[in-house]
């Protein structure tokens, strides 16, 4: 059981982990048509996360392959119940990845507006169905004695997990805008700050709706201080961004996303998939672990493992920590995302 509770608390941590680094690009992704004037622009704007979208998405595989193995029971519940929106944005992270690759390939602006929708529409969409689907696990859904889930897919629309969505949408819009403030110079800097303003005083307002919801219906004592903290960074996100402290700014969305994500998972615990219909049916995190033993393998491999990817990690954004400008952009040939990526591989 204490393994099991251990592996609760690292899944929780890949999840956050995933949010916070790939939430910013699904940011950069949405705010392209606002900050981008020109096709220069958006290739300032896509190159700000090149060398790191594909290594911020890996932080997905681990989490998924860590329910697998620490949680089987949980995984197939999830995945055979959740399979259409989970399916769906599966498609829209291959086509976000395919717009990265492909849109410098011929010089038409009609060509590249096509691969620019891809990128918007494969960044938000994710966005918003990651908050519905981790909305309905905190909720809990229709699950039988097998602890299969025997509703609909119009059940996981209800009205609480698409709250969850649009909290989702907003967070990961707003870091992304604070990413580029971060990243940029000149006028995609100033509207990349503005932006961020006007999409951050949104976010408070959704957020503390969603995270009121959730702590008064689902939450926890640990949940509303979580809770509470996570608004408190938001708030002080924004500020930050007013007085143009970008880094900040970003750092305090950073955290507050990650607080989010935990008032989620300690909302949830001791279940992982709370049965709606009867509470009899829920898988918990003693119910749906995995052997003491794989589970103990498991953590030793992590032992290992986990302190490498994140030095890894820390050294990619630590030598692709400077300022993407327009001149990069009009110095050059038309390196492309895929450029830039390879320096970093």
């Amino acid at each position: 059981m204490d393994l099991a509770v251990l592996w609760f608390g690292i899944i929780a941590f890949f999840f956050i982990g995933y949010f916070v680094l790939d939430g910013f690009d699904f940011g950069v992704g949405m705010s392209m048509p606002f900050v981008s004037k020109d096709d220069t622009d958006r290739r300032v704007v896509i190159n700000t996360i090149g060398p790191v979208w594909d290594l911020n998405e890996t932080w997905l595989i681990v989490a998924g392959a860590s329910l697998f193995a620490a949680f089987p029971e949980w995984y197939a519940t999830l995945f055979s119940g959740f399979y259409l929106p989970l399916l769906v944005i599966l498609l829209a992270l291959i086509l976000r990845g395919v717009s990265f690759e492909y849109r410098h390939q011929r010089p038409e602006l009609a060509w590249k507006r096509r691969f620019d929708r891809m990128i918007i529409w494969g960044s938000a969409v994710p966005a918003f169905l990651w908050g519905v689907a981790f909305a309905n696990i905190v909720r809990g859904v229709s699950l039988n004695s097998d602890h299969d889930y025997i509703g609909s897919v119009f059940d996981l629309l209800n009205p609480y997990a698409l709250l969850g969505g649009f909290t989702t949408l907003l967070l990961f819009f707003t870091h992304g805008a604070f990413f580029l403030a971060l990243k940029t110079d000149g006028q995609i800097r100033d509207r990349s700050r503005a932006l961020a303003t006007r999409a951050g005083l949104l976010s408070i307002v959704v957020a503390a709706a969603f995270l009121a919801w959730t702590v008064l219906d689902f939450g926890t004592l640990p949940a509303m201080v979580l809770a509470l903290a996570a608004a408190v960074t938001l708030v002080a996100s924004v500020l930050a961004n007013v007085r143009g402290r970008e880094g900040l700014a970003f750092g305090l969305m950073a955290s507050t996303i990650a607080l989010a994500v935990l008032t989620l998972f300690a909302s949830l615990f001791p279940n992982v998939m709370p049965a709606s219909n009867d509470p009899a049916n829920s898988l918990t995190v003693a119910n749906a672990s995995s052997s003491p033993y794989t589970l103990q393998v498991m953590s030793w491999t992590a032992l290992v493992a986990l302190p490498l990817i994140l030095v890894y990690q820390g050294w990619t954004y630590w030598v692709f920590r400077k300022r993407v400008t327009r001149s990069h952009i009009d110095g050059s040939a038309d390196p492309g995302v895929e450029r830039t990526v390879e320096v970093a591989h």
